[in-house]
């Protein structure tokens, strides 16, 4: 069982008085407090079927929206149900990553609406197509959370600022950011994760952040959602 809450109080405590007197206590946690570890091929592996957090709550798992979820559109937003268009395999990886993480959230930048080319209901309508989707398919998303503001606005909603991840503590109290995992495709998402202690997943696709991601610390990289997901679940 691995988990990824740090041992703070086992740092203070004499490590070869455990080991003497809990020896078969002392092994198994320290396997827990290992994040990954490699396979025969030297691939990192993570079981997160057996991920708890006091032995009930799975990790939760933060997504980004546009390259990750659905297909992005350079220079443009999802503005209509028609532009919305599913990352390949969408509700294969959803159904997979919803099996091994107990709390999933959308956590989105549409700047869109406060550049007054599309509305508050306009993306309502998308994401209600988007949940209906993944629901469909065996999935589920817990909540979605936007920020529609633009850059300059200063929001502190708007990723790389952490304001929807407290938002989703406000209403998910039994979440830890020290058990969560952020999937995106672009520098704010990986920053957003890295400021709550989340463990990171990149995505490629952004390429006019190409140079800036490949420089960037970053715990795992994938192809897609999918590759992911496949990798969550153990395939």
């Amino acid at each position: 069982m691995l988990t990824f809450a740090p041992a703070r109080s086992w740092q203070i405590c004499s490590l070869r008085y455990f080991l003497l007197i809990f020896k078969d206590l002392i092994l198994t946690v320290m396997t827990q407090l290992t994040t990954h570890y490699l396979d025969n091929e030297g691939i990192p592996v993570v079981n997160f079927a057996d991920q708890k957090i006091g032995g009930t709550h799975l990790p939760t798992l933060f997504l980004d929206r546009d390259c990750v979820i659905n297909r992005r559109t350079p220079g443009d937003y999802v503005r209509t149900l028609d532009m919305f268009e599913p990352a390949a395999y969408l509700g294969e990886a959803m159904s997979i990553l919803s099996a091994h993480f107990g709390r999933i959230f959308v956590v989105t930048n549409q700047a869109g609406i406060g550049r007054g080319l599309m509305t508050e209901a306009d993306l309502s309508a998308v994401h209600r197509l988007l949940t209906d989707m993944v629901r469909a398919s065996g999935g589920r998303i817990d909540r979605i959370f936007h920020c529609p503001h633009t850059k300059d606005a200063g929001c502190p909603c708007r990723k790389p600022a952490t304001g929807m991840a407290w938002q989703a503590l406000a209403e998910f109290p039994d979440i830890n950011f020290e058990n969560a995992w952020m999937v995106g495709d672009s520098a704010s998402d990986i920053r957003f994760g890295q400021a709550l202690g989340m463990h990171t997943v990149l995505i490629a696709g952004k390429s006019e952040e190409a140079e800036e991601l490949s420089a960037m610390r970053v715990d795992f990289r994938f192809d897609s959602l999918f590759h992911f997901a496949r990798f969550a679940g153990g395939f």
